[in-house]
């Protein structure tokens, strides 16, 4: 005979049925929900959707349709396109992201996600992959309304996923390592000062060869440079691997991430 026990409200449950055990979930399902949080709540904010979706989706008709800046030989589209591409990672690995972070800093919300049972390591590692969703939606959007325009892209699409990542990994840790280390108000007003000066003088719009030669040196040296000089040399001419702009990012990558890692304050 099975041995029953009762609750206060005598219910009676048989022997082993009902076992609780409590604890934390799983660090992958703990990293997927807080992934799927982040993306919702950046999806639901109308400042980043702006930043982040509606400025480069502007700028990629604007400059397409109306001839105000010389890209040089063939379709505006076929310059324009990779650099917009750019600039959607840049806008939401760095400026959208330096911002979120800050604030959730500022507000105690890092202080108590690092007092949970979500590791530090896994919320960072959630946040990145809200950003890659998005840049996903961002990159699925400028596609369609590029070839809209008669956008013709050539070159392997998965060197154009290695500088994406790659860009991604390099603005991320900058974002973080910003928001990290100065106050929100500072962040917020870094972030979108970076993001309008990269706009004009990281080869997103304006071509290189436009500026003077000391300067399109340095400039050629910024992430967003070597991102969108590689994807356009991808998709617009069709280049094979565009290494010097792969080492770029892959520099900019390794030191934004240590310095993020090194630096970067919960409190």
């Amino acid at each position: 005979m099975t041995a029953t026990t009762s609750t206060p409200a005598g219910t009676a449950y048989a022997a082993g049925s009902f076992a609780p055990a409590p604890g934390a979930a799983r660090t992958t399902a703990m990293i997927r929900a807080q992934a799927v949080l982040e993306t919702r709540m950046l999806l639901r904010n109308g400042e980043q959707l702006l930043l982040t979706v509606v400025i480069p989706a502007l700028l990629l008709v604007l400059f397409s349709g109306v001839d105000i800046v010389d890209t040089g030989a063939g379709k505006s589209v076929d310059f324009l396109a990779p650099g917009v591409l750019a600039l959607a990672v840049l806008s939401t690995a760095f400026t959208g992201q330096a911002i979120a972070t800050g604030f959730e800093r500022r507000y105690g919300v890092l202080k108590r996600l690092g007092a949970s049972p979500l590791p530090r390591w896994a919320l960072l590692t959630a946040k990145t992959c809200s950003v890659l969703v998005t840049e996903l939606l961002q990159v699925a959007l400028l596609t369609v309304i590029a070839f809209a325009m008669g956008w013709s892209p050539h070159g392997n699409p998965l060197t154009v996923l290695v500088l994406l990542l790659l860009g991604t990994a390099a603005f991320s840790g900058l974002g973080l390592l910003m928001a990290g280390t100065l106050k929100a108000e500072a962040t917020l007003a870094a972030a979108n000062l970076v993001f309008l000066l990269l706009l004009v003088g990281g080869g997103v719009v304006v071509p290189m060869d436009k500026f003077p030669g000391g300067v399109r040196s340095v400039l050629e040296l910024l992430p967003v440079s070597a991102l969108s000089d590689g994807l356009r040399d991808v998709l617009q001419h069709g280049a094979a691997t565009p290494w010097g702009d792969l080492g770029i990012l892959a520099v900019w990558a390794a030191v934004g991430l240590a310095l993020a890692g090194r630096f970067f304050r919960w409190e």
